[in-house]
C-alpha cells in the first residue's frame, strides 16, 4: 500500500517533483494538498521522511541526503518540552541571534537544523542527530548555550581520541 502524507509545503514538492522521483525511485501522485508515494517499501519510508525534511523547511537537495543511508531525520515538538507557556521566546532561544545558536549546533553536530512553527527537524548521521537532539532538548527546558556548546565539544574530543 502506497503512502500518504499531508503537506502545507505541495507547491515545493511539485516543482521538484521529478528531482525527488528519481533520486528516491518512487513514483508521486499530488492531489491537493496529499501527496501519495509509490515505490519499494525503503524507498517509499526515505522518501517520507524527505517530504517531512521538507514540510519542515528543509531545502530539497538537503531532503534529498535521507536517500543515503547513512542520514536520518528527527523531528521534535517544542511544546511538550518547553517550561515556559511562551513559545515565541522559546523558539527564539533555539534560533539565537542571526541564526548564530543554530549555526553552532550545527557546526558542532555536523547536522543540518530547521525551525518550523513549533517543530524543529534535524538532518544528520544518527550519531550526530541524536547528540543534535539531546542538545535542543535541553535548551528548550532551559539549558544554558554555553553547557550545550561544551558538551558537544567535550563528545568532540572523545571522538578524536577514539579514533
Amino acid at each position: 500500500m502506497p503512502d500518504q502524507i499531508y503537506s502545507d509545503n505541495s507547491r515545493k514538492i511539485i516543482q521538484n517533483k521529478k528531482l525527488i522521483e528519481k533520486e528516491f525511485s518512487v513514483k508521486l501522485s499530488i492531489k491537493e494538498n496529499i501527496i501519495t508515494i509509490e515505490g519499494k517499501a525503503e524507498n517509499e519510508y526515505s522518501c517520507l521522511q524527505a517530504i517531512k525534511a521538507i514540510n519542515l523547511g528543509f531545502s530539497v537537495n538537503k531532503a534529498v541526503l535521507l536517500k543515503d543511508e547513512n542520514f536520518i531525520f528527527k523531528e521534535i515538538s517544542i511544546k511538550p518540552i518547553a517550561k515556559r507557556k511562551d513559545l515565541s521566546q522559546v523558539r527564539g532561544r533555539v534560533i539565537g541571534e542571526n541564526r548564530k545558536s543554530l549555526d553552532t549546533i550545527e557546526s558542532l553536530t555536523d547536522t543540518f537544523i530547521s525551525l518550523h512553527n513549533n517543530k524543529v527537524g534535524i538532518i544528520g548521521s544518527l550519531e550526530n542527530t541524536e547528540k543534535a537532539v539531546y542538545v535542543l532538548k535541553r535548551i528548550i527546558a532551559g539549558s544554558k548555550h554555553a553547557n550545550m556548546y561544551a558538551w558537544l565539544e567535550k563528545k568532540k574530543v572523545e571522538e578524536r581520541l577514539s579514533f
